[in-house]
């Protein structure tokens, strides 16, 4: 039976399988997944890496800070510095093209090894820059492999490199500074990095010229300037000026005292001569020859000076008939009411004397049997400056009663008058005293 068309059902037939066959295939969803710390980029169609650091609020605490990572970030030092993998160089030929494919010969070698003369031998991928190291990391070649290792001062994490903080672990014995890389140590004033410029010694900087005026004492970090005796140190801590002893005490020297530049000295009146070293001791110019006193004169010494006194002071009436004592004879008239003898004596006495104060004793050279001494002033105390008390019958004392300033001299005639009831007799003698008072009170 012969096949028979029906033109209305091959037209049919013929729409059908033509739709069929130029209908489009549906296109399948796709789902794109990445790892923690990645996300999907829907312009290159790839998975970028994640700024944590921006993300995260606070992403370190304290004195951390935050450095981002590949699929994650870190927390270092504030102090730390990271070297940053460089940006792939982009492609040098346009995306649509194609890389031939290249036909590698077959290696039965380990990898990491390519095959020489029937033996595995390792491959130096640092030589033949088949290695991933970024540029601030050192290629170094192992067997079968290579690392990539960071400068000094750094330490890898992950594939970056992190500066070491070298400060962290006192290195120095002072003071450390980090800085990227690398440390330095510095010392406290008054010392010096040693060899081995971690340790500190200390700087002697009295050798090194340090502005002490007089004096200079290292001491440990420091120095200290001093003064020699006499000198006391300046506000400023270098300088030295002068001491003036003579301010502190009047009592320093008995009579003046003169400042001189680190020192002073005591210095004494005309007539006097300095004891030890503060002391005025009166010359004796009489003993040392240093008077002017003729041939007929005797030399008294005084407190500061000297007096010339005649060898024969005996005046009418009276007649000289030793050295000093001068008599009266009964034979003349004019002896009738004057003392029987004077006897000259001469004694020296310092100013502002303490009073009363003994000066002066006096006493008979003769006793007669019955007879009854006094004494008394008989002239020369027009002020009443002395007084005498009679310690018995044969001797006084002459008692200084008001303090006196010299210079300043007295004449004073002490009488000692006797009286014999038994013999009825009556008699008296003068001790004619002069008394130097010196212009001062040493």
């Amino acid at each position: 039976m012969r096949g028979v068309c029906v033109p209305l059902l091959c037209m049919c037939v013929s729409l059908v399988l033509h739709c069929a066959i130029s209908q489009a295939p549906e296109e399948s969803d796709t789902y794109m997944e990445c790892t923690d710390g990645y996300q999907w980029d829907v312009q290159t169609e790839h998975c970028k890496d994640v700024n944590e650091c921006e993300t995260i609020p606070e992403a370190c605490k304290g004195e951390m800070k935050c450095f981002n990572h590949y699929g994650g970030y870190l927390c270092l030092p504030r102090s730390a510095s990271v070297i940053p993998a460089p940006a792939p160089d982009p492609p040098s030929q346009p995306e649509d093209s194609l890389p031939d494919e290249v036909t590698e010969p077959y290696n039965s070698c380990p990898l990491g090894y390519e095959s020489q003369g029937g033996r595995c031998v390792d491959i130096d991928e640092c030589q033949r820059d088949q290695h991933d190291c970024l540029p601030s990391q050192h290629c170094l070649n192992t067997q079968g492999g290579f690392i990539c290792q960071c400068p000094d001062g750094y330490r890898k994490v992950g594939t970056e490199c992190i500066d070491i903080d070298e400060c962290r672990y006192r290195y120095c014995q002072h003071r450390c500074v980090n800085y990227p890389g690398s440390f330095i140590c510095q010392c406290e004033p008054g010392f010096q990095l040693a060899g081995n410029n971690r340790s500190c010694i200390d700087v002697n900087e009295c050798d090194m010229g340090a502005p002490c005026q007089q004096r200079c004492t290292n001491t440990y970090g420091t120095f200290v300037c001093r003064c020699e005796q006499g000198y006391e140190l300046g506000s400023d801590g270098f300088s030295c000026k002068d001491i003036d002893e003579c301010g502190f005490s009047s009592f320093l020297c008995q009579y003046q005292c003169v400042n001189e530049p680190g020192k002073f000295s005591c210095v004494c009146p005309e007539g006097y001569q300095l004891q030890r070293t503060r002391l005025c001791q009166d010359v004796n110019e009489c003993e040392t020859g240093t008077h002017q006193c003729t041939e007929r004169q005797s030399c008294i010494n005084t407190n500061g000076g000297y007096r010339c006194v005649d060898n024969n002071r005996c005046k009418d009436p009276y007649i000289q008939v030793s050295n000093n004592r001068c008599v009266c004879p009964v034979s003349k008239p004019a002896c009738r009411d004057q003392p029987l003898s004077i006897v000259h004596r001469y004694m020296s006495m310092t100013s502002n004397r303490l009073v009363p104060s003994d000066i002066f004793q006096i006493q008979t050279t003769s006793v007669h049997p019955g007879a009854h001494n006094t004494f008394r002033i008989r002239s020369g105390d027009d002020n009443s400056d002395f007084y005498i008390r009679q310690i018995n019958n044969i001797s006084a004392m002459l008692v200084l009663a008001q303090s006196v300033t010299g210079p300043k001299e007295y004449v004073l005639d002490l009488e000692m008058v006797s009286i014999n009831p038994i013999m009825n007799y009556q008699s008296s003698s003068v001790l004619r005293l002069s008394i130097y008072v010196g212009p001062h009170s040493f």
